[in-house]
């Protein structure tokens, strides 16, 4: 398995455990940076409900690392920062990927080492954008309609909305079934369909990425479920 790219989801009870996973979205970094071999990193919080939500979900956090070998993703298991979040935690689930795809940058960097598509494999996506001032309200008020309009697609696995911050700095990670029922999603749903037109059209990003990978291994639960890859 590699274990080179992978992405945490932290989920938190309590008032004193969320309240700490707050503030580690300034205090982690310092801890992050020492991380030996990580050459990308997103410490993140998420959105309300499944996609993208406009309001803050204080349970819940995500962290995206790629290392440059297998070793150094390795040892991660044991650095104190992990840890730290892990003693913490309600529920824990960590996601191992490989990209297949990708188009745009974030923050810069296009981040991912490619390798190739496999027909046959469940795949994970990322969108990320990070939206125009002058285009906020515009897509806000467009977005969570795209965003429940994935709730009839059971073919759909997981969804989260993540992002390093609210309203300005967006993404959804989703894993879907196949290939074929994402593009279900992305190219059929109306909702969806509309929001995609009027990004291009109006150009509401600064900054965006649009990357495809498949899940390779999973450890832990997210929402008491955990799947097979």
């Amino acid at each position: 398995m590699d274990n080179t790219l992978q992405i945490h989801f932290f989920r938190f009870e309590g008032f004193q455990n969320r309240f700490w996973a707050f503030i580690q979205m300034q205090l982690a970094h310092s801890a992050l940076h020492r991380v030996s071999g990580v050459t990308f990193y997103k410490l993140m919080g998420t959105g309300g409900g499944d996609g993208f939500q406009w309001y803050p979900d204080f349970s819940t956090y995500a962290l995206l690392m790629q290392f440059d070998t297998p070793d150094a993703a390795t040892d991660f298991k044991t650095a104190s920062i992990l840890n730290a979040y892990l003693k913490r935690t309600e529920e824990h689930a960590v996601f191992y990927l490989q990209a297949y795809e990708s188009h745009g940058y974030w923050s810069k960097q296009q981040p991912f080492v490619m390798h190739p598509f496999q027909s046959d494999k469940p795949i994970a996506v990322i969108t990320r954008a990070r939206i125009k001032w002058k285009y906020l309200l515009a897509f806000w008020r467009d977005v969570p309609a795209a965003s429940k309009s994935l709730e009839p697609f059971d073919t759909r696995l997981m969804g989260k909305g993540i992002g390093e911050w609210p309203i300005i700095q967006q993404a959804t990670f989703s894993i879907w079934q196949s290939q074929e029922a994402m593009m279900d999603f992305a190219y059929r749903n109306p909702e969806h369909r509309k929001v995609v037109q009027k990004t291009r059209k109006l150009g509401w990003y600064a900054e965006e990425m649009f990357a495809r990978f498949h899940p390779v291994g999973m450890e832990g639960s997210w929402r008491g479920e955990r799947w097979e890859f």
